[in-house]
């Protein structure tokens, strides 16, 4: 009879040969691994398949909550590590967890999940600047369940979030090309999420985002000043301008759609001229 793991990692994958190998040399000491890949076409199960302590499955994306639910379903472990391919876990954190799962720490605490902060890198730098949010990557599998929300994906904890003190380091390596085409994804989903929402019940930032033209400006600013981008050097500027470029098309999106077409493949619309 197998022992059950006290600790699983849930990657998800599609085409991420430019970031994999990062990511799961930095979990080498998580027992089990399961990549949850939805057809990659490139190196990426390749890749995967050089650590022991992978298991790979494959299913066909149609969400991202639904592709994270499933992969829960497959695995027996008290806790799950849940990463995105591009992130990569520093071994100050690695420590926090081990001592927290391994060492007795987590019997001392109420908590099901914990909250992990983020350092944002680019070109394998990393800088001060980023907008991402922290997010709750470390939970007790039982207790977890995946929604959708937007573009993205969030998990909900039945009890109590702590917090951990180290961060995860969020390193894309793939090309700016890939980015732009996934953004034109995302950013239009995203619209169709804020044109469907009621304005009472969104947040200041995407109410913003709604009604006015500011938060491409307004995110360029934040990045370069307010976070201290500027003092990032070029990679400052390169996430900053990234930013202005995805709430640029967020904007696009959202005013330039007709009847909502376009929202489903990520295309804007064609203006003609004259």
């Amino acid at each position: 009879m197998n022992r059950q793991p006290r600790l699983s990692a849930l990657v998800i994958t599609y085409n991420e040969q430019a970031n994999i190998y990062r990511t799961l040399d930095s979990i080498r000491w998580i027992e089990e691994v399961l990549i949850l890949d939805s057809g990659s076409t490139d190196e990426t199960i390749n890749i995967a398949n050089q650590f022991s302590n992978t298991r790979i499955i494959y299913r066909q994306f149609d969400s991202f909550a639904n592709q994270c639910n499933f992969g829960l379903s497959c695995l027996n472990s008290e806790w799950v590590l849940s990463l995105d391919s591009d992130y990569v876990v520093s071994p100050k954190l690695s420590k926090e967890i081990q001592h927290l799962l391994f060492c007795g720490g987590s019997q001392h605490s109420n908590h099901r999940a914990y909250i992990i902060n983020f350092q944002y890198w680019i070109n394998g730098k990393p800088i001060r600047s980023a907008l991402l949010p922290p997010r709750t990557c470390l939970y007790m599998r039982e207790y977890a369940r995946y929604r959708d929300e937007g573009h993205g994906h969030r998990v909900s904890i039945l009890g109590s979030c702590g917090h951990l003190r180290n961060r995860i380091c969020h390193d894309d390596r793939k090309p700016f090309s890939v980015w732009l085409m996934t953004q034109r994804k995302y950013q239009a989903i995203e619209s169709a999420m804020l044109r469907d929402t009621d304005s009472s019940l969104l947040p200041i930032q995407d109410l913003i985002r709604k009604h006015t033209f500011l938060a491409p400006f307004a995110s360029l600013f934040i990045c370069l000043f307010i976070r201290g981008g500027i003092l990032d050097g070029r990679e400052g500027i390169i996430y900053a301008l990234q930013r202005f470029v995805a709430e640029s098309l967020l904007y696009l999106f959202m005013n330039l759609e007709s009847n909502g077409e376009g929202s489903k493949d990520g295309q804007l619309p064609i203006h003609h001229l004259g």
